[in-house]
């Protein structure tokens, strides 16, 4: 998905507000936009978003000495999460479609996203997670995605953001319910980008009980398919399907042509133009 005129203005503003964060000299920040901007200049109109973003952090990172920017947040959500942990799966327990109901609830984990929102409110949060079941998903496509996990001899689920994994811990609970002999591929970020999931943070919510963590090489917000490392496209390749989580994975995966599930919340005003969507509303579609 090509970066839009949109997503080059968020990705200014989000590098910008995070440099006045840890430094207060406007000379020094001048040199730093001016270096943000002939990054973003030099790409082509066919980069993503998530990979101009990647550029842009390590600028960031380098300058203000900082590899994991996000540290705190990430695990700030992931103990908010896993102190809820026990409710949201009796929610899912308790359904009449327990499958169903494990993919709102991963759907709405996806909320938990401080690369496309400066902030993360927790009463819109907690809003979303207590109306999940609500969300609409059409079900046609949610039927033949069921009768495909169901026969389904191995998975790669690649994971979004921190806090949201431990949803994605129930999902996946769900799916090793239904189909016992299910192998699963848990694809995470290699480095530290925005609070995406590294193999820290997964092992940290305990996502490695459900499957073999696969670290994508990259520090890319997304999952480049011309830029992570073999081990990750043997996953994508041996899997009978891919669930792909978060706006990220969307826009650098779409019209790759594998077997994709995708499943976010849609948040930026692009994507609600886009989709003609509600900000929040819940998305689930295949490649």
């Amino acid at each position: 998905m090509n970066t839009s005129v949109e997503c080059i203005y968020c990705i200014l503003k989000k590098a910008d507000d995070m440099f006045c964060q840890y430094m207060d000299n406007e000379g020094e920040r001048l040199k730093f936009i001016k270096k943000i901007l002939k990054e973003l200049s030099s790409h082509d109109d066919g980069a993503t978003a998530p990979f101009l973003t990647s550029k842009v952090m390590r600028i960031l990172k380098d300058k203000v000495g900082v590899e994991d920017l996000f540290q705190e947040e990430k695990k700030e959500y992931n103990k908010k999460m896993l102190s809820i942990e026990r409710d949201i799966w009796e929610s899912i327990d308790n359904a009449e479609d327990k499958l169903l109901a494990g993919l709102k609830y991963a759907m709405v984990g996806n909320f938990i996203d401080f690369g496309a929102m400066d902030e993360v409110d927790d009463d819109i949060l907690t809003e979303i997670i207590d109306t999940a079941l609500e969300q609409e998903i059409d079900t046609k496509l949610y039927e033949e995605f069921r009768e495909e996990l169901l026969v389904a001899e191995r998975l790669c689920y690649i994971v979004d953001n921190a806090g949201e994994v431990v949803f994605d811990k129930l999902f996946m609970k769900v799916i090793k319910e239904l189909n016992e002999d299910i192998d699963i591929d848990i694809v995470v970020r290699g480095r530290p980008a925005l609070n995406d999931v590294t193999v820290e943070d997964a092992v940290e919510v305990g996502l490695d009980y459900y499957g073999d963590i696969v670290q994508n090489g990259t520090d890319i917000p997304g999952t480049d398919i011309k830029r992570v490392n073999e081990e990750t496209i043997r996953s994508m390749d041996e899997g009978n399907l891919i669930i792909a989580k978060g706006q990220g994975n969307f826009e650098t995966l779409l019209g790759c042509g594998k077997n994709i599930y995708y499943i976010f919340l849609c948040k930026c005003d692009l994507f609600v133009e886009q989709f003609g969507m509600k900000k929040f509303e819940g998305i689930f579609m295949k490649e």
